[in-house]
């Protein structure tokens, strides 16, 4: 086995004061037969997030793979579980990259020490890939004492929101609707030729669609999970899943949540330290243009912002992000034109407490693992409505992700955390927080979360082929642009709920 370090001992950077590093081991999948590889139960370095990778990001491996875990704290093993192999590098030149992986989706699988693991070729596969390998991630750990912006954080880590100073002030970088006459619900931008198919991602056939959220805006009751954002307005205090009530609250974390409205200052600042902005384009993306720089956001009128004020939004530096594994700086789009919900298929037996963590292997497996600058996704969502930022370069950027293939170069990723197509349900506190979150990041660029639009597939997809125009949900389910099951059944089928609540929310352009 071997013990990979997963810092890249930056001068600069690194997880913060106040967190511990994460590891990553891999321990290499060796056998005579080609067409499958079995390893019996073995102990290893404790971890608490496994996947299994290959040499070939671009061979789409059509199999199973299967592992169980034994518990650190317990000893006792774990049934077998499936990981999702159906994960494919960013259509970017960041999927171009000679240490890109094929790999499959991570499973948090908590604090163990022990794996078996099997690996088989299935349908037309002739051989398991190259290069097979387990990769198993050990978080690290918020510890007490000073985070990473020196303020004193609790054992499980604070949060703030990470919205440069302009995120309020913000003009729209595509045409935005009139605020006093929004656009309707079937309207349809186009960013594509005009040639446009029949629109084929409805949601009929995913099961019958769940009502709006009614609860309270994300995180309305009960005792807060850690992180709580720490500059949320007062009304209310964050939001816990009704099984996972914590018992204690972070110190130096206020137990006030947000409220309904849009909040009377703008958030505090973590401004991106990329270079001078550029001039944003007059004209929409007709093809993927993600560019190194941010499109510039002229000054607004000083009486009327033309932009909503953000959501709160856990920090990098809050959930305890290790910067120095970021080797480039972040690409930036031309406008946001949708946003894709995805799950991060691992499990629903978790604490929020536990989110922190969980979102740290994540960014360890996605440039460890799978080769990519940064984490995928753009934000993550907890099941008590806690909202992370996700991928560097500033929440309120319209950054390049690597979580949709073929429309990256479109969209941003929102992932909420565990598995919703194998029985798990998102909480009401989800589902807003999710509506919330993408109000606020379409309507930064005057896009209508009700709406529809079409945009030009980048790659084959499974859905769609390259070059075709695609008519999708300005707020679509990973499976509309990609052949897969995520964002799982139940989360998929509370999509028509989540656009609706969108459009009424507080944070949506013209509200």
């Amino acid at each position: 086995m071997t013990a990979v370090a997963a810092s890249a001992g930056g001068e600069d950077t690194g997880p913060g004061e106040g967190t511990q590093s994460a590891k990553a081991h891999v321990l290499a999948l060796d056998g005579k037969d080609p067409r499958k590889r079995a390893l019996p139960r073995t102990g290893t370095q404790t971890f608490s997030l496994i996947g299994v990778s290959w040499a070939d990001s671009s061979d789409t491996f059509e199999g199973t793979a299967q592992i169980r875990t034994r518990k650190a704290a317990t000893g006792e093993w774990s049934e077998w579980r499936d990981l999702d192999l159906d994960v494919r590098a960013p259509e970017s030149t960041e999927g171009e990259e000679p240490d890109v992986r094929g790999a499959s989706e991570p499973l948090w699988v908590g604090p163990s020490d022990g794996v078996e693991a099997r690996v088989v070729a299935d349908g037309e596969e002739t051989a398991v890939p190259d290069a097979l390998r387990l990769d198993m991630i050990d978080p690290g750990e918020t510890v007490k004492g000073k985070g990473s912006d020196g303020r004193k954080v609790s054992g499980k880590g604070g949060g703030k929101p990470t919205v440069s100073p302009d995120a309020t002030q913000a003009t729209p970088t595509g045409p935005a609707p009139e605020p006093s006459d929004p656009a309707p619900t079937d309207a349809s931008t186009t960013v594509a030729p005009s040639n446009t198919p029949g629109d084929t991602t409805g949601d009929s056939g995913s099961g019958e669609a769940s009502q709006p959220p009614t609860e309270e805006p994300t995180g309305s009751t009960g005792t807060p999970e850690d992180p709580t954002p720490s500059t949320a307005p007062t009304e209310s205090a964050p939001g816990t899943d009704p099984t996972d009530a914590p018992t204690d609250a972070p110190t130096g974390t206020p137990t006030d949540g947000p409220t309904e409205g849009p909040s009377t200052e703008p958030p505090t600042s973590e401004a991106p330290t990329d270079p001078t902005p550029s001039t944003v384009p007059t004209q929409e993306p007709t093809g993927p243009a993600p560019t190194t720089e941010p499109p510039q956001t002229p000054a607004p009128s000083t009486t009327t912002p033309t932009a909503p004020t953000a959501p709160a939004i856990v920090s990098r530096a809050d959930w305890g992000a290790d910067e120095s594994l970021v080797q480039d700086p972040p690409s930036y789009l031309n406008k946001v034109d949708a946003v894709f919900v995805h799950h991060t298929a691992g499990t629903n037996d978790y604490t929020c407490a536990d989110s922190p963590a969980i979102i740290r292997a994540i960014l360890t497996y996605h440039v460890r693992t799978n080769g990519w600058n940064d984490i995928g996704y753009n934000f993550f969502v907890d099941k008590c409505g806690t909202v992370f930022e996700g991928r560097a370069g500033g929440v309120d950027r319209p950054v390049l992700g690597a979580h949709t293939y073929g429309f990256n170069s479109y969209s941003s990723g929102i992932s909420l955390l565990g598995n919703y197509e194998t029985g798990g349900t998102p909480t009401a506190a989800a589902q807003k927080a999710i509506a919330d979150l993408a109000a606020w990041k379409l309507g930064l660029h005057g896009v209508d979360p009700e709406a529809k639009v079409t945009l030009t597939a980048a790659a084959d997809t499974g859905v769609w082929t390259k070059g075709q125009a695609a008519t999708l949900n300005t707020i679509s389910g990973h499976r509309d642009g990609y052949a897969t099951l995520c964002p799982g059944a139940t989360l998929y089928s509370a999509l028509p709920g989540i656009r609706t609540a969108a459009g009424s929310s507080p944070y949506a352009t013209g509200n």
